[in-house]
């Protein structure tokens, strides 16, 4: 991969943070957020902090499988955008839902199973997202990894939160929740071994080929 191509990447993966967020705020201070402009909001940040989710999850299978060892400087910012969008989703819950009532919070996190398991995943988020730079590496060193590797717990949670939350129609949730489990099956030691064989195995045909017609 070109560095062109990874710039346009680059490029891309900030304008599909941002323009969500900005389309968003002008539905709403427009008037054109559907007839519930809180619920769609809510929605709306949810399911894009879950596409940023999978998509940084989809990172190193993309390596494992292709090579492509260019995006990931990548991931670090599909990770900020998962976790701007979860910001903006709980802030709209906490702010806007509840108006900062602490209490009606409080029954609602207990009460409500899509809430407590939302909470626990941003919570999750919280301090990958604080130590995403390259001085918390340097300072956390070999925690920093195993820190980081929370996020394979987050993306399960936050599969769940997403089908609660749903109510009725979770044929997505569900396919998001396969998704997510192929691709940390594919971090799996053997299993990515496996699948990163895969990666030479035309190079290894286009070899065996031409010392047979030789």
């Amino acid at each position: 991969m070109s560095k062109r191509w990874q710039k346009l990447l680059l490029i891309g993966t900030h304008m599909g943070g941002w323009v969500p967020l900005i389309v968003m705020i002008i539905a709403w201070s427009t008037g054109n957020l559907t007839f519930n402009p809180v619920q769609a909001a809510t929605i709306r940040t949810g399911r894009t902090a879950i596409i940023f989710l999978v998509l940084s999850l989809m990172v190193t299978p993309l390596n494992t499988l292709f090579g492509l060892r260019q995006l990931f400087p990548l991931r670090r910012w599909l990770g900020l955008y998962t976790f701007l969008y979860a910001v903006v989703h709980v802030s709209i819950f906490i702010g806007v839902d509840y108006g900062f009532d602490l209490v009606l919070l409080q029954e609602a996190i207990l009460e409500k199973p899509y809430a407590f398991v939302g909470a626990g995943t941003f919570l999750i988020l919280l301090p990958l997202a604080l130590t995403s730079t390259q001085g918390w590496m340097r300072r956390l060193k070999k925690n920093w990894k195993r820190l980081h590797r929370l996020i394979y717990l987050a993306a399960p949670l936050a599969t769940i939160h997403y089908a609660w939350a749903q109510k009725a129609d979770i044929r997505i949730p569900i396919a998001v929740g396969v998704l997510i489990l192929v691709l940390l099956t594919l971090r799996i030691g053997p299993v990515r071994a496996s699948a990163s064989r895969l990666r030479y195995a035309p190079r290894s045909l286009r070899t065996w080929l031409a010392a047979r017609s030789a």
